[in-house]
């Protein structure tokens, strides 16, 4: 059986509507280091609160944003 990952779709959403990580941390109000840490899917957790201010800043749906591999 292999073994899935939740892969973070945010570095290609970002790239789709030319948008920084700097420019959506004051979007979002989540440092720029934070937010780094999941567009690398190096996170181990995201809080409901931060995941929806961030599908509200880039008009997304959470599936958009994080899919399995």
């Amino acid at each position: 059986m292999q073994l899935k990952h939740v892969h973070c779709r945010l570095g290609e959403i970002l790239a789709e509507q030319q948008l920084t990580l700097v420019q959506l941390s004051e979007l979002v109000d989540v440092s720029a280091v934070n937010l780094s840490i999941l567009k690398n899917d190096r996170a181990k957790a995201i809080r409901f609160s931060t995941l929806i201010s961030i599908c509200q800043a880039l008009n997304c749906e959470i599936g958009d944003l994080l899919v399995l591999r």
